[in-house]
């Protein structure tokens, strides 16, 4: 009943739109399981800070016993486009989309095995201690929910991240530092046919500027990347406005400095060279974290994933998720694979073997959690 129940709950999910910035009826979807678990449920006022159409969903059940460690479970209610109108198509144990749209499992898998998890804890009276579910919106969209979320809200002894690809036994120990930046290089615009050398042009700065900066994999744990590059107004017309966008992220904190002063400096000095200006805006989406091999409760975790025979792997990885930034409470954050394949395409896919060993995995941690009181 409940490998059933656990696949009707996520295909329900998948056919809900729910858009970065219209999580509303997803979340209400949720809010309604949630409640008819015992959880008090409400969303926080963060709406009018991340431009969504609701606040992080934010549940609490108390626990059985006041003495067991608490546990936060986290996942995120938007999906990447196109993701409305989804059709799931269940073939051979495997969950995709009819093919012209994103299935969902990222993250609605995370979503799901959460709360079949956690009813399977329930209905089997396992001992627990308090357990907080937050689901929060536009992750998609630059984790703009969990940044604007009450990290109060995060304090527990351990808290687990449902968002990363892979098969189930993945652990994300670290993460990396994430810097992105916006830059506007001026010059002056002149006729490009009867005078180009009155101008100045901002696209040959920027050009410079990305030629110049080591971009890529730079090494094992660090990247860049420029993304887009905008400007000029006609092909006669020296361009006197060009913007480019990139980042740059490193699971080294000294290293992503270098790194982002490197790429500074190039668009600072292609300016220079074509007597223009830049204006660089640099912003840090969050800090990189790294949890040590001896952590309580990554030794936890692990021993769960063995009893629901999952082969345990931890991972760092050059991505971000809310755990980059729950990871700032103090709580020890593990990010866990949820199954889920070719993420953020119309191929994307999950097994329902795999939501079913998460389900059972979140179920055992709830277990284990309890028993290593002291």
């Amino acid at each position: 009943m409940g490998a059933d129940r656990l696949l009707a709950t996520f295909l329900d999910l998948v056919r809900i739109d729910s858009p970065s910035g219209f999580e509303a009826a997803v979340a209400g979807y949720c809010a309604e399981a949630l409640r008819s678990m015992g959880f008090s449920v409400r969303t926080d006022a963060t709406a009018a800070l991340t431009g969504s159409n609701t606040g992080n969903l934010i549940a609490k059940l108390p626990g059985t016993s006041p003495a067991a460690p608490s546990l936060v479970l986290a996942a995120h209610l938007d999906c990447v486009q196109p993701c409305e109108g989804v059709e799931p198509v269940v073939r051979d144990g495997i969950v995709s989309s009819a093919g012209s749209t994103v299935l969902g499992a990222d993250d609605k898998a995370g979503i799901a095995v959460i709360l079949e998890g956690v009813r399977r804890a329930i209905e089997d009276g396992i001992e627990r201690g308090l357990v907080r579910v937050i689901l929060t919106v536009g992750e998609e969209a630059g984790l703009q929910g969990a940044k604007a979320l009450d990290m109060d809200e995060v304090a527990a002894d351990l808290c687990l991240v449902f968002d990363a690809d892979g098969k189930p036994g993945g652990i994300v120990v670290g993460a990396p530092t994430h810097y992105t930046f916006v830059a506007v290089f001026e010059g002056r615009a002149a006729h490009a046919g009867v005078a180009p050398e009155e101008g100045s042009s901002a696209l040959v700065m920027a050009s410079r500027a990305v030629v110049d900066m080591e971009l890529g994999r730079i090494d094992d744990t660090t990247t860049a990347n420029v993304g887009t590059i905008e400007g000029g107004t006609a092909t006669n017309v020296v361009p006197a406005r060009v913007t480019l966008a990139g980042e740059c992220r490193s699971l080294g904190r000294e290293r992503v400095e270098e790194v982002r002063q490197a790429m500074d400096a190039a668009m600072r000095t292609a300016a220079l060279s074509q007597d223009g200006r830049v204006d660089v805006q640099w912003t840090k989406e969050y800090d990189a974290y790294n949890m040590d091999e001896d952590e309580p409760a990554l030794a936890l975790v692990r021993l769960a994933c063995c009893d629901v025979g999952l082969t345990p792997r931890l991972f760092t990885t050059g991505g971000g998720s809310d755990g980059s930034i729950f990871a700032r409470s103090k709580t020890p954050t593990l990010v866990l694979s949820c199954g889920m394949q070719s993420v953020h395409s119309t191929e994307e896919s999950i097994s329902v073997s795999d939501l079913e060993s998460l389900a059972a995995l979140v179920r055992e941690i709830i277990g284990r959690l309890a028993e290593s009181r002291t």
